[in-house]
C-alpha cells in the first residue's frame, strides 16, 4: 500500500476535523447578524472583524431602543396636552433639541370642526415655531416673533422669519404633499416644490436630508403640517427618523382634533347656560337687584346654576335662585326647563311653597334622576315683608343695615325631584336697608370645607363689609357682590356659583294710596276724584288730567266684566305707578277700533299716553297696570 508524503504534524483526529469545521460556520453566523444591520467593507476579513461588526450591531439596537424610548416619552407630552396651545407646545418642547433643531407648526385657519365641509383652497397659519436659543442677553431680550425664527441652514444665521400664512391651491405641490399624508426628507422632489409654498418665496431650503415634512391630518382631513429642521453641526435624518416625524405628527393632529371638537362643545354649553341667564335684571319698585355668576373650573365648567328676578302684581317681586345636580349640557338645559317653569309658575302669582310643588312635579316629568335644590322668595314692599320657601337650598343671608348678619332660619325641604313631598314657607320682616343675599352651594362649599363652614365664613364676611359703611349706611349692592366673591380661594372654584342680591328700600305707607270701589257705573267718576286728591296731597297735581283719564279707562274696562269690588292703588315712588284688579281672569287686549265703534280705545290711550303698562293673570283674577313718568324724571 502507498502512503501519502504528509507529515506525521498535520494529521488530526476525525473528531478534531470536524470540530474545526464548525467553529467557523458559529462565527459567520454572529458576523452575518452584524452585518446585516451594519454593511462590512470589501475587503477580506481580518482576525478583529467579527468583535466589530458586533459592536456596530448592538450599537444599532441601542439607537433603535432610544428612538422607541424617545417615541413614547414624546407622544406621552404631547397626550397630556388639553387644549390645542397646550398640544403644540408638548410637540414643540418634545422634539427640540431631542429629534430636532428648530421645528415650524402650521394650522389651518380657521380649524375646521367636526363634520364641517371642507373648503378649497384653505389657509395655514403659523401656529408656534421653536429652535435652539442662543444664551446671550441680545437673544434673551429680542421679542418672540424674533427668538422664534426657524433654523434652516446655519445655526448662528440671522435670518428672516417664515411666512405666517400660506394659502394651499388645490393641485399644487404642497396639497399634493400634504394629501400623501406620509412625512417626506426636504431635499426630495416633492418636498423641493413644497417647502417655498409653504416657508415662503426667497426663504432658504435646506439642503441633504436635513428637513422632514410631516403633514398633520386628522381624523377627517388635513389641518396643518410640521417641519422638523437640523443643523450642519449635528448628523442628518436617516429613513427611520420619517417613521419618527410620522408618530409625532399623527398624535399632535388627533390631539388636536380631540381639543378643537371640546373646546367647541364647551363654547357651545357655556354659551348655552349664559343664553338661559337674565341678560339683565329687573327694576322692580321697593328693590335694588344685583347678580354674580361664575363658572366652575375647565374641568367641570358647565353646571346648571341658575338665578331670576320676576316682577309680580301690586309691585311685589319674586327671588330665585336654583342649582340643578350635575356638570353636563344636560344639567344646563334641565335648568333652562325649570327656569321657564318658574317665570310661568310665577306669573300665576301663586304662594312660594306651590311654585316648589309644581317645580318638583315638572322635574319628574323630565326623568327619574332630574334633581336640583330651589329657594323662592316674594318681597313685598309695602307690607315690608317676604316671603320664602326652600327645596334642599343653602339657607339665605339676611344683611341689617347696623350690620348685624344672620343666617335666615327657613324649613329645609326636600330637594326638587324627590316627589312626594310638601314645602313649607315662612314669612319675615324685610326691613328697609336691609340686604338679602341668595347664593348656590358652589360658593359655600368645596373640596376645602363643608358647606356650614362656607355659610359662617359669608356671614362674617358680610358683617365685616358692612362694618367699613358705618351703621347708618348700606355697603354698595354691586362692591357687595365683587367682596363677596373675593372670598373664594384657588381651591374653591369645584362648581359654578349664582349669586343674587336684593337691597330692601320698601315703599312707605304715606307713597301708597288704596281704594275698593264697587262694581258699578258710578265707579269710574269716583276713582277719577280719588286719584286726583292723591296726587294732589303727593304734589303732582302736573299729572292729574293725564292718570285721571287713564284711571277712568282702567276701571271702566274692569267694572265691565268684574262681579266683586274692584281695587284701586297708586305708588309714588320714583315713578307713578297705578294698579286696578278685579275678579276676571280674562286679559285685556288692545286692538285697533273702527271708526263705528264706540268703545275699544281705552287700552289705545293707555298705551300713548303711559311710560308702561301691563296686565297678570292672578289666582284670583288679575291685574292692569300702567306707569307714568314725574316731571323730575
Amino acid at each position: 500500500m502507498t502512503e501519502h508524503p504528509t507529515s506525521h504534524e498535520g494529521r488530526q483526529p476525525l473528531a478534531a476535523r470536524q470540530q474545526e469545521r464548525t467553529r467557523p460556520r458559529q462565527q459567520d453566523a454572529t458576523a452575518a447578524a452584524a452585518a446585516a444591520a451594519i454593511p462590512s467593507p470589501a475587503a477580506a476579513p481580518g482576525p478583529g472583524t467579527g468583535a466589530a461588526a458586533l459592536a456596530d450591531a448592538q450599537a444599532a439596537t441601542r439607537r433603535e431602543g432610544d428612538r422607541l424610548r424617545f417615541v413614547g416619552a414624546a407622544t406621552r407630552r404631547i397626550a397630556r396636552g388639553i387644549d390645542l396651545d397646550e398640544i403644540v407646545l408638548g410637540l414643540c418642547r418634545a422634539s427640540v433639541p431631542t429629534f430636532s433643531d428648530a421645528i415650524l407648526v402650521y394650522l389651518r385657519d380657521p380649524l375646521p370642526v367636526g363634520d364641517e365641509r371642507p373648503v378649497s383652497p384653505f389657509v395655514l397659519r403659523l401656529r408656534r415655531s421653536d429652535r435652539l436659543r442662543h444664551t446671550d442677553e441680545d437673544a434673551e431680550a429680542a421679542p418672540e416673533t424674533e427668538r422664534l425664527r426657524p433654523l434652516l441652514t446655519d445655526p448662528t444665521a440671522d435670518l428672516m422669519p417664515a411666512a405666517e400664512l400660506c394659502e394651499v391651491r388645490a393641485g399644487g405641490a404642497l396639497a399634493e404633499v400634504l394629501r400623501g399624508v406620509r412625512p417626506v426628507f426636504g431635499d426630495s422632489a416633492a418636498a423641493r416644490a413644497a417647502l417655498p409654498e409653504l416657508l415662503g418665496a426667497g426663504r432658504p431650503v435646506p439642503t441633504g436630508h436635513r428637513a422632514i415634512l410631516a403633514p398633520l391630518r386628522g381624523r377627517r382631513r388635513v389641518i396643518g403640517a410640521a417641519v422638523f429642521v437640523r443643523s450642519t453641526e449635528r448628523p442628518a435624518f436617516e429613513a427611520s427618523d420619517l417613521l419618527v416625524a410620522a408618530q409625532l405628527a399623527t398624535h399632535t393632529a388627533l390631539g388636536i382634533d380631540k381639543a378643537v371638537l371640546y373646546g367647541r362643545e364647551a363654547y357651545i354649553a357655556d354659551e348655552l347656560q349664559r343664553t338661559m341667564l337674565p341678560d339683565s335684571l329687573p327694576q322692580p319698585t321697593g328693590v335694588r337687584l344685583a347678580s354674580r355668576y361664575l363658572p366652575a373650573a375647565e374641568t367641570a365648567r358647565v353646571g346648571g346654576d341658575w338665578y331670576d328676578a320676576i316682577p309680580l302684581p301690586g309691585s311685589r317681586v319674586a327671588l330665585v335662585v336654583g342649582d340643578v345636580m350635575g356638570h353636563s349640557m344636560t344639567s344646563a338645559a334641565i335648568m333652562g326647563q325649570l327656569r321657564t317653569t318658574a317665570q310661568t309658575l310665577a306669573q300665576l302669582d301663586l304662594p312660594p311653597q306651590e311654585v316648589l310643588h309644581h317645580l318638583d312635579e315638572q322635574a319628574q316629568r323630565l326623568g327619574s334622576d332630574r334633581m336640583a335644590t330651589c329657594l323662592y322668595a316674594v318681597y313685598d314692599p309695602v307690607a315690608h315683608r317676604i316671603t320664602i320657601a326652600n327645596a334642599g337650598h343653602p339657607p339665605p343671608v339676611l344683611l341689617h343695615l347696623g350690620g348685624r348678619a344672620e343666617v335666615l332660619r327657613v324649613p329645609p325641604g326636600a330637594p326638587i325631584g324627590v316627589g312626594g313631598v310638601d314645602f313649607e314657607a315662612v314669612e319675615l320682616d324685610a326691613p328697609a336697608g336691609a340686604t338679602l343675599l341668595l347664593y348656590t352651594d358652589g360658593l359655600v362649599e368645596s373640596r376645602l370645607r363643608d358647606v356650614w363652614t362656607g355659610i359662617e365664613q359669608l356671614r362674617e364676611r358680610l358683617a365685616a363689609t358692612a362694618q367699613l359703611t358705618g351703621d347708618d349706611h348700606s355697603p354698595p349692592l354691586e362692591a357687595l357682590c365683587d367682596d363677596v366673591l373675593d372670598m373664594l380661594g384657588p381651591g374653591d372654584r369645584d362648581d359654578d356659583i349664582a349669586l343674587l342680591a336684593a337691597r330692601f328700600d320698601g315703599i312707605a305707607p304715606s307713597d301708597v294710596a288704596y281704594w275698593y270701589l264697587e262694581p258699578e257705573d258710578a265707579a269710574p267718576g269716583r276713582a277719577r276724584r280719588l286719584a286726583r286728591r292723591a296726587l294732589s296731597r303727593w304734589g303732582l297735581e302736573e299729572l292729574s288730567d293725564e292718570v285721571e283719564l287713564l284711571v277712568s279707562e282702567v276701571v271702566t274696562n274692569a267694572v265691565r266684566y268684574a262681579e266683586r269690588p274692584v281695587t284701586l292703588r297708586l305708588l309714588r315712588t320714583d315713578i307713578l305707578r297705578c294698579e286696578v284688579g278685579d275678579d276676571s281672569p280674562q286679559l285685556p287686549r288692545q286692538r285697533r277700533a273702527r271708526e263705528t265703534d264706540e268703545g275699544g280705545r281705552g287700552l289705545f290711550l293707555v298705551n300713548r299716553l303711559a311710560r308702561r303698562w301691563g296686565a297678570t293673570r292672578l289666582s284670583t283674577g288679575k291685574v292692569v297696570w300702567f306707569e307714568m313718568a314725574t316731571r323730575s324724571q
